[in-house]
């Protein structure tokens, strides 16, 4: 009897599943309920999810069973898993496990072991907002016509909107406050969609350590604070102790910092733009070039002082200025002048074809034309009279014209040094810190520090991207946008695992893989070497005898030093093959 062949595509799946093993995720999620008899336990339909996740596929639930189908399921999952075995049903009874289990809690206990297994460092922690926009209805049971965009965007702005909402579901202390659905401010420029929200904290290497669904409306000013103290009693609760949070303006108040302080959590955030307090010190501190410190390439420089006499108490405030961030600014207000010269100069235009009867009217006239005239524009005008005779007709020899009208000619010029002006104080932004001891805590590594922030921007960026998870959001209900969450927020976990790690160990052995331009590099993203192992298949010999030989296809050099370095487990995954009976 002739041997059999089947061909199993693994591809970087592999790496995936171990991470998720190595963590737990499995094995944690099924002890939450030790006495759940689904067909394919909650942990396990979990990881199918991360895997499907980061398999480049981006499928609605019916379809992940597609996705399985030509993969090594019980590689991945286990043994006596199937494909057919992750239908919509499984995976949608999971997506409703996790919501009624408290997703942020969940996520904290993963958090946690990954911290023990990957030696994840809590000292620098970066806390931010976005918003997935959705394009289904969600309707909620309000009355007709209450519910629009602009009725729950003015709510949102005043950070009222879902409070009763909230109010009752917290009266219920059984089951989890399901998010609102709805109308907000959208990062994403999509006003017109309905949307969620997602508050996350990172480590600064990126890799998550909170996250908490929010309401499509929800507050920066509320709910950052929220993430921060949340945060900080799972770190204490596990006998870790928290670092330095680091978050953007909506953090920052006077109420907020006095919380903070406190319970002695350390912070670093930008004030925002709206404070008076800022724009005074930014604007004075621009003026003059006294005080200022620059760094040893020249591309950043800064003030500092002291502020001890605030309410929420003695905090240091740093204005900051970088060379690439004027050379924005600067790009940014020189298109705008060039859009507003051309408004501006139309409306010149039409005042002067406008006839007054004295002079000092022409003059009123242009003032208030002039009041929000950019202060980067500098108007020559002058009242012209317009000569002629009071009567029609021809005039009498004898007859002297006279001034029969006043009208303006302006004439409308750019301020290079007031464009440079508004380019620098764009340029500039104020980052207050608690953090006094500048011997510990220099100016420049607070700088540092806060620019770091964007490790969790790219954290978002990963979670939208549609070549992974989350382009869009397959169901219809609020619970599964809240479990998915977690899904999504998880898979970004295993992700910069693997990345993080793998990086640290080329660090140390003085390693390098190809890069996409197939340059050296220590630093590679982990998207990359996903692309680079495309093609990894699982070869079976199905023999007469009942038996089965494995082989590992299309295994590169490249390949094995990934997984060398990933650890013995990721190795064995793609190595490690011997004859089976069937």
């Amino acid at each position: 009897m002739a041997s059999r062949y089947v061909v199993e595509h693994l591809h970087h799946l592999g790496i995936v599943a171990e991470v998720c093993r190595e963590i737990g995720v499995a094995d944690w999620l099924d002890q939450q309920e030790p006495g759940n008899r689904q067909q394919v336990s909650v942990g396990t339909a979990t990881v199918a999810l991360v895997l499907n996740g980061l398999g480049f596929s981006n499928r609605r639930l019916y379809l992940v069973p597609q996705f399985f189908a030509d993969k090594p399921v019980e590689h991945l999952l286990g043994p006596g898993i199937m494909a057919e075995d992750l239908n919509d049903d499984c995976l949608g009874r999971t997506l409703d496990w996790l919501y009624a289990h408290d997703v942020t809690r969940l996520f904290a206990g993963l958090a946690l072991r990954a911290r023990r297994a990957f030696g994840i460092e809590v000292g620098r922690l970066h806390a931010d907002t976005t918003s997935f926009a959705v394009h289904g209805h969600y309707a909620l049971e309000l009355p007709e016509g209450l519910e629009t965009p602009e009725a729950l965007t003015a709510a949102a702005q005043s950070g009222t909107a879902g409070a009763a909402a909230g109010d009752e579901d917290a009266e219920d202390a059984g089951a989890p406050t399901v998010i609102e659905v709805t109308y907000g401010y959208s990062r994403d420029h999509r006003a017109d969609l309905k949307q969620w929200m997602l508050a996350l904290v990172t480590s600064g290497e990126g890799v998550p350590q909170f996250l908490q669904p929010l309401d499509g409306n929800a507050s920066d000013k509320r709910t950052l604070l929220e993430a921060v103290q949340a945060l900080t009693q799972q770190l204490k609760a596990s006998g870790e102790t928290p670092g330095v949070y680091v978050a953007d303006s909506g953090l920052y108040g006077a109420e907020h910092m006095t919380r903070l302080n406190a319970t002695g959590v350390h912070w670093v955030s930008r004030v925002p733009e709206t404070s008076t307090a800022a724009q005074t010190i930014v604007q004075e501190r621009l003026a003059t070039l006294d005080g200022w410190h620059s760094s040893h390439d020249g591309t950043r420089h800064w003030w500092s002082r002291e502020e001890p006499d605030l309410v929420q108490g003695p905090e240091r405030w740093i204005v900051v200025r970088t060379q690439e961030g004027e050379e924005r600014a600067r790009a940014t207000v020189q298109r705008q002048a060039e859009r507003d010269q051309q408004t501006w100069e139309k409306r010149l235009w039409h005042l002067g074809n406008q006839t007054f009867a004295c002079a000092p009217d022409a003059e009123a006239a242009l003032a208030r034309a002039c009041q929000r005239l950019p202060p980067w524009f500098v108007v020559v005008s002058a009242a012209v009279a317009q000569v002629g005779y009071a009567a029609r007709g021809r005039p009498r020899k004898d007859a002297a014209p006279r001034p029969q009208g006043w009208q303006i000619q302006a004439t409308l010029t750019r301020d290079p040094v007031a464009l440079e002006r508004e380019a620098l104080r764009r340029a500039a932004f104020l980052v207050a810190t608690n953090l006094l001891d500048t011997d510990a805590w220099p100016d420049e590594a607070v700088i540092a520090l806060y620019r770091e922030q964007t490790v969790v921007e790219r954290g978002f960026a990963f979670l939208k991207d549609p070549l992974f998870l989350a382009s869009s959001v397959f169901v219809k209900r609020p619970e599964r946008i809240m479990a998915l969450a977690f899904v999504m927020t998880l898979c970004l976990l295993v992700y910069k695992l693997a990345e993080v790690r793998l990086r640290h160990r080329l660090a140390q052995t003085g390693q390098t893989v190809p890069d996409q331009k197939g340059k050296p590099t220590a630093r590679p993203t982990l998207r990359w070497l996903f692309q680079v192992f495309e093609g990894i298949d699982l070869h079976h010999t199905l023999h007469p005898g009942g038996t089965r030989a494995t082989e590992v296809l299309r295994l590169t050099k490249v390949h094995r030093l990934v997984l060398r370095l990933l650890g013995p487990a990721y190795e064995n995954g793609y190595l490690t093959f011997q004859e089976t009976a069937e």
